[in-house]
């Protein structure tokens, strides 16, 4: 039961999760002022970082196919 607690397909749950949380948050940040730029400019690298991150796993676990 351990094993599936750490295969590559609950990482990648967990990450789209993460990715969603900071999805929200950067949206409530830009919508509620004061705007906190620096906090917003890492939340945003720390997202594209999750997104590409989501991204390799994705093509290692479906790798495609040669034509």
């Amino acid at each position: 039961m351990t094993a599936n607690l750490h295969s590559p397909e609950r990482q990648l749950i967990e990450l789209r999760m993460e990715h969603a949380d900071l999805d929200a948050t950067i949206d409530y940040l830009v919508e509620h002022k004061p705007l906190d730029e620096l906090m917003l400019q890492r939340l945003k690298k720390r997202r594209l970082a999750l997104r590409d991150k989501i991204s390799r796993l994705e093509l290692s676990l479906d790798p495609k196919e040669p034509a």
